[in-house]
């Protein structure tokens, strides 16, 4: 509730006034300088987004929606009441669980809404949020869980590249060499690619769970169909993730592998690459169809994609090399190659 002293009712000369102040600079008064400055001060709002999470929620006395379906109306009603005022408002998940940690470690009561607005407040400064435009609820909600899960494969590799310290015989940092290896694979496949809209998707087994990462770039050429644009080209959040997955391949040598579907001139193409044995070995043309074109979870055939054009996989060259194709003996990708992510992709 709003508060107002009664010292700021009283002139210079300590006698009661009127309640005004003179005007600030420009004629403006003191409403006017606040609500400037209010505009120029940032929000940040954090949606409780599935209906398991807001039923985990309202175990808290303090949380006041009873209905899911309520609440989000209304959180958009926000978004877009503090967007009329000019103000610029990104916004986050608020996710149950982490928030229950944040308070345990904070040692303050979940169930008081200052320790909402105090997580909030932190995922506003290290958590994934996104820009607030105008968007529906609808539309708003699968990029702040396209977010989270992109911070939490995140957090997660760079967990594991973290953990496995210096080389035995060299003492070289094994998980920095690895992002260093993995930034030259990106950037060899990226120079590579040429003209048109990439979507790449990596993916690595793991000891709880696979990673996987998806990094949009490029962009369609002059003349090309209109169509969707990249969700967000050259991303500087997606690289990062999608370096680090790979990385993590590269440094445990755990199987894996990256696609790269690329749209242009009104033609769709698909290229592969097998990551095994910490290497990364592009894919014939037969592999890629034959990848794309089974099930990788029940090993069956799948009809290929209607206008999907599969090609092999730019050879990359090793450094200190000229520019040979690299090679690792290895024949054919695992399991867990690029055909897992077929299913992935839809």
């Amino acid at each position: 509730m709003a508060h107002t002293d009664d010292r700021d009712r009283r002139d210079r000369t300590g006698r009661r006034g009127s309640g005004r102040r003179p005007a600030g600079p420009g004629g403006h008064g003191p409403a006017a300088t606040r609500r400037a400055l209010r505009r120029e001060a940032p929000s940040t709002v954090a949606v409780v987004a599935d209906a398991t999470g807001f039923a985990a929620m309202r175990r808290y006395r303090t949380f006041a929606f009873a209905d899911h379906h309520t609440y989000l109306r209304q959180t958009e009603g926000l978004l877009r009441s503090l967007t009329a005022q000019g103000i610029h408002t990104r916004v986050g998940l608020f996710d149950p669980a982490d928030y229950e940690h944040f308070c345990a470690q904070e040692h303050i009561d979940p169930d008081t809404p200052d320790s909402r607005a105090r997580y909030v407040a932190e995922l506003a400064a290290t958590g994934s949020t996104v820009r607030y435009r105008g968007q529906s609820i609808g539309r708003l909600l699968p990029l702040l869980l396209d977010g989270w899960e992109r911070q939490d494969t995140w957090e997660r590799a760079t967990e594991l590249l973290a953990g496995l310290g210096p080389c035995a015989d060299c003492g070289e940092d094994i998980g920095a060499a690895a992002l260093d290896e993995a930034a030259r694979l990106l950037a060899g496949i990226t120079a590579s690619a040429g003209p048109g809209a990439h979507h790449l998707v990596c993916s690595v087994t793991g000891n709880t769970g696979p990673l996987v990462a998806v990094l949009h770039t490029g962009s369609a050429p002059r003349g090309a169909p209109a169509g969707p644009a990249p969700a967000a080209a050259g991303n500087a959040a997606e690289e990062l993730v999608f370096r680090a997955v790979l990385a993590a391949g590269i440094a445990t040598e755990r199987p894996g592998g990256v696609v790269m579907r690329t749209v242009r001139g009104g033609e769709e193409e698909v290229r592969g690459w097998s990551l095994t044995g910490g290497r990364l070995r592009p894919l014939s043309e037969a592999e890629v169809f034959s990848a794309y074109c089974t099930d990788a979870r029940t090993g069956e055939p799948v009809p290929p994609e209607p206008g999907l054009v599969y090609r092999a996989g730019f050879p990359l060259s090793r450094p200190g090399t000229a520019d040979g194709p690299e090679t690792d003996g290895s024949d054919g990708d695992g399991p867990d190659g690029p055909g897992e992510e077929k299913n992935r992709e839809g």
